[in-house]
């Protein structure tokens, strides 16, 4: 396991820690999409189903345990316990664009046409357009909070990290992952944008704001 590995696992858990910092923190979960926090659950269940089949490491098994936990405790925070706070009328993407064509491609694309091997294929392709209904939120409502700005900034870097261990691993080990490379890339892409944004602006200390949408 290469140090892009780690550095984008450590990214990926600071940003879902940020996120659930800042619900606890503030007691309110106004401008996070719940529908993209249901996503990511999702894409965590689908594709840790090997926890109970396949053992390759504490770190392997401590970081999965992790991830599932933070995933579905930001979904009971959102749902449940902030139920109230949270701003249902923006967070209105139809989830249904994603899931019909994940799934569709899910049976269409994958190694092995077995049902955990096609689950583990649809949390890719899923993971890949997840952040979507956030960042449809984020050009609904024309702004978004520094710390949601934060969380977002640490994902994408997470998927950064990711494409620069899956390079590693081809040249270390001629190891080459075409469904997860180019889905990471489709996702990076979805990125580019707020990246910008984020350093000519959030770090300067500025709030994000995006055009609205007519």
């Amino acid at each position: 396991m290469n140090v892009f590995r780690i550095l984008g696992d450590l990214s990926h858990l600071l940003a879902m820690i940020l996120l659930l910092g800042k619900i606890w923190r503030s007691k309110c979960c106004t401008g996070i999409s719940g529908k993209s926090q249901i996503l990511f659950a999702l894409v965590f269940t689908t594709r840790y189903l090997d926890l109970f089949t396949n053992f390759i490491s504490i770190y392997n098994t401590v970081m999965k345990v992790v991830f599932l936990l933070c995933a579905y405790v930001t979904v009971y925070m959102i749902y449940g316990k902030f139920q109230k706070t949270f701003d249902s009328e923006n967070d209105t993407f139809r989830l249904e664009f994603l899931l019909v064509p994940v799934i569709g491609l899910s049976f269409l694309e994958n190694y092995s046409f077995t049902p955990l091997e096609i689950l583990w294929t649809f949390s890719i392709y899923l993971e890949s357009v997840a952040i979507l209904p956030q960042l449809f939120m984020i050009s609904k409502t024309g702004e978004a909070e520094t710390i949601t700005t934060h969380y977002l900034f640490f994902l994408g870097l997470y998927r950064a990290l990711y494409l620069a261990n899956w390079i590693r691993r081809y040249q270390t080990e001629n190891f080459y992952d075409q469904i997860a490379v180019v889905s990471g890339v489709v996702q990076t892409i979805f990125y580019c944008d707020f990246f910008y944004l984020y350093v000519t602006k959030v770090l300067k200390g500025k709030k994000l704001s995006l055009p609205m949408p007519i």
